[in-house]
């Protein structure tokens, strides 16, 4: 008896020395694995540390499956961890908040929707954890009902004094544009913190309110970077960039969204010599931009056929590895096109892995500009090959080929194809554009019809062109259909005036041009907007208007432009294009 007693006791030393061991063990795995986790940077390091947890029955364990979630979630491979979570016999609630977090995080906004229901069906109590980034999911997917619901499972489950979860409601009733609760939700925290206060700040200025956004800005105890971006951004989308600049200036302390919103603010108001120089002082402060800067920056180089500048930050944008996805990418084969490098635009686009609609738009509108029609509609149907639905952009960049390349029955095909088989209502730019192309073809009578064919009343850029077609078929009285229709429009318009006096002096109407001269001296119409061009040299942009002396060498151009003149009318082509005023 007494030696199988101690038999019996050596065994369950030993049994209870292994399993402490094999605790042990377990608890260190664990413990390494979660560390690992959050230091993954490939997939393929986190699908061996999903091996090991196979191999050791680690996938029941909740807090490693939440990491594995995460970081599954932040390598854009959330699938990988939903079919990893699916195994697990019964997950927790932090569990299913690390999933919630990743569909959010990976826009699945509709999955975490889904998940929450799945939390509520297993009688699980949500944290603020689970709130937080579900609320942000109701806000992408502007899922209202389902959004005051949550709200109510907020103050059910007591968490209406939670300075995230309340700051995260804040953001949501302000993306759907409802301020009024936004402050009701405000004025309710007991304890507000700067993001709160910065939060409740952008929302009024999203929905175009600054007067209440400046007034909540003053008031701020302390006035985080956030809440300068957002009053920045408020009034750049008002148009406002002198209040935009003089906050920016007054900044104590910029990052990159602050030199970023700058830059689209002023791209977004068409200043586009501005958006490049905060872009050349953002370099010499050593602030490195990110690939939403470059795109904006590229944009701008685009609009001013800044070239040279353009194929430089190209040149940074492969000298730091930055991302070229279909935003910069865009922007690129967009910025060469209107550059007029729609070699360099190609090369581009076809080096592209990813091609979005936004790429085949920039490089079917660069071939129409620079001549290339039919190129332009071949890479229309490449692109409808690849299964990319066409927008109204797309049809103005093909009609625009069809009107370039004088190809009548192609644009025809083209405006009924936009109408009947993608459903796309025309607007003024297409209805331009089959103007255009029928004057070309000599078809008045068809652009007519067209226009008053409309349903919705024409305005000044349709018979702006229809008055251009009547202008290059030598159609007079069509001609004066289209000013009368355009003086109504724009009564202070010199340019139909002067297109008007050009048509009657080239068919030898004097009093018809005296005529009208006298109505122009009578209304006081002169040429308020003169035209302007530009050229680039040395890496700055040169812009020249009409009458213009500005220009630090305007007296050496004038003086360029004199002798230019007279050498042509030596040659006798003084009058050769038709232009008396």
């Amino acid at each position: 008896m007494v030696i199988r007693y101690w038999k019996n006791h050596i065994a369950c030393v030993i049994i209870n020395h292994l399993w402490s061991s094999k605790l042990h063990q377990r608890k260190s795995f664990h413990k390494e694995a979660a560390a690992h986790l959050k230091r993954c940077s490939r997939f393929e390091d986190v699908e061996a540390i999903q091996a090991s947890m196979i191999k050791t029955n680690a996938t029941q364990d909740c807090y490693l499956m939440n990491q594995f979630i995460t970081a599954c979630a932040s390598l854009n491979q959330i699938d990988y961890g939903v079919s990893a979570f699916a195994q697990m016999d019964s997950p927790n609630i932090f569990a299913y908040n690390a999933l919630i977090s990743g569909f959010v995080h990976c826009s699945c906004p509709f999955r975490a929707l889904v998940s929450y229901l799945e939390i509520l069906r297993a009688q699980l109590c949500p944290t603020s954890y689970t709130f937080s980034p579900l609320i942000k999911a109701c806000g992408a997917v502007s899922a209202m009902g389902f959004g005051e619901g949550v709200h109510c499972h907020v103050l059910r489950n007591g968490f209406q004094t939670n300075v995230f979860v309340q700051t995260a409601l804040l953001d949501y009733y302000g993306t759907l544009g409802r301020s009024v609760e936004s402050k009701k939700v405000f004025d309710e925290m007991p304890e507000r913190d700067s993001f709160a206060w910065a939060m409740m700040v952008l929302v009024h200025a999203r929905s175009g309110n600054m007067c209440d956004a400046r007034d909540l800005f003053a008031e701020m105890p302390v006035r985080n970077t956030a809440s300068w971006n957002g009053m920045i951004n408020g009034y750049a989308r008002a148009g406002d960039m002198e209040c935009a600049k003089t906050l920016f200036d007054q900044m104590p302390q910029k990052d990159l969204v602050s030199w970023t919103t700058m830059i689209t603010s002023y791209s977004r108001n068409k200043q586009y010599k501005e958006a490049l120089a905060i872009f050349d002082k953002m370099m010499r402060d050593g602030i490195c931009p990110d690939e939403v800067t470059i795109a904006a920056v590229i944009a701008s180089c685009a609009h001013l056929g800044a070239l040279d500048l353009g194929r430089k930050i190209h040149y940074y944008v492969m000298q730091q590895g930055l991302c070229l996805d279909v935003y910069i990418g865009s922007s690129l084969v967009d910025m060469y096109a209107k550059c007029g490098s729609i070699g360099r635009a190609l090369v581009m686009f076809l080096k592209l892995r990813e091609k979005n609609l936004f790429c085949w738009n920039a490089i079917i509108g660069g071939l129409a500009v620079h001549g290339y029609p039919k190129e332009a509609l071949r890479m229309f149907e490449r692109m409808l090959d690849g299964n990319i639905r066409p927008n109204s952009v797309t049809f103005v960049s093909t009609l625009s080929a069809c009107t370039h390349g004088g190809l009548l029955e192609e644009g025809r095909q083209m405006f009924r194809s936009m109408i009947n088989t993608f459903s796309i209502y025309p607007e003024f730019e297409h209805y331009g554009c089959m103007v255009d192309l029928l004057c070309k073809a000599g078809l008045v009578d068809d652009a007519l019809d067209l226009i008053r064919s409309m349903e919705s009343e024409p305005n000044s850029v349709i018979w702006g062109g229809f008055l251009s077609g009547c202008k290059q078929c030598k159609n007079l009285e069509m001609a004066e259909l289209a000013v009368r229709k355009l003086t109504a429009l724009e009564p202070d318009n010199c340019g139909y005036y002067t297109l008007s006096v050009n048509m009657y002096a080239q068919a030898n109407k004097w009093n018809d041009v005296a005529r009208i001269r006298t109505t122009m001296k009578e209304l006081g119409i002169e040429k308020s907007c003169p035209g302007s061009s530009w050229i680039e040299m040395d890496e700055q942009v040169h812009q020249f208007t009409a009458a213009d002396v500005s220009h630090p060498a305007f007296v050496e151009i004038y003086v360029l432009l004199d002798n230019l003149d007279g050498r042509l009318k030596a040659e006798g082509l003084d009058s050769k294009y038709g232009v008396f005023l």
